[in-house]
């Protein structure tokens, strides 16, 4: 069984909105929606869990119901910080799944995740225990104490973006949290972190550019225009 848990437990303070930015509005359809239907309609997701901020519950299932979003069975309420929250998701998922099913942890405003992404992070949390979907590091890092000035770089080809999903044992990611409780870590900035943090070995699948994540007003901009997008015929892939 391969769920997909959806990460949508934030307030969206840096977006500046009167709502969530996962419940904002882009072409007469909530953010959120757009995430929830990728997973909808690809074959190897069984399931899909929210996690949703408090108060918001009830128009989720509005939304469930409204754009037939029919795998969706459990809302669960959100934590005060990303790594409570998803706590409280798989620790929730642990009760209906085995030990050896997969999840995917996504963000709920990644809206843009395709298909191939999906299928390549299942893949590789089956056959490696998890997946981390990453991209390429285009640009040029520079190291900094300041913020203001650098006086040296860092070779991009050691690093990695990294997106969601994000893949695991349902078991693997349960045990990891419990863990991470015990030794004091509770404010980790996603899986992949919290993975590293305890010591753990993570694996890539692959991302896009496009998987976007809107945390700002400029990133809804740009997902109105991927959104109209349409790649030119004599274009490589």
């Amino acid at each position: 069984m391969n769920t997909a848990l959806i990460i949508a437990g934030g307030s969206g303070s840096r977006m500046h909105q009167d709502i969530p930015k996962q419940f904002l509005t882009v072409n007469e359809r909530p953010v959120i929606v757009y995430t929830l239907e990728a997973f909808q309609n690809h074959p190897e997701i069984d399931a899909i869990a929210v996690v949703c901020i408090e108060g918001w519950e009830k128009v989720l299932w509005a939304y469930a119901k409204q754009f037939n979003i029919t795998k969706l069975k459990y809302v669960i309420a959100g934590g005060e910080n990303g790594q409570s929250s998803i706590r409280n998701g798989v620790f929730e998922l642990e009760k209906h799944f085995s030990p050896d099913d997969v999840v995917l942890i996504h963000d709920a405003i990644r809206p843009m995740v395709s298909a191939e992404i999906i299928s390549d992070c299942i893949s590789k949390t089956e056959k490696y225990g998890n997946a981390i979907t990453v991209i390429p590091c285009a640009e040029a890092m520079m190291q900094t104490e300041d913020g203001k000035v650098s006086t040296g770089s860092y070779p991009r080809d050691n690093l990695k973006r990294t997106q969601t999903p994000q893949g695991f044992k349902i078991g693997d990611i349960c045990q990891l949290h419990r863990d991470a409780l015990e030794a004091g870590i509770t404010n980790s900035v996603a899986s992949c972190t919290l993975m590293i943090e305890m010591g753990k070995q993570v694996h890539f699948s692959a991302g896009s550019e496009k998987n976007i994540k809107l945390t700002t007003v400029e990133d809804i901009d740009i997902f109105k225009a991927l959104l109209k997008a349409k790649r030119a015929d004599w274009l490589k892939d």
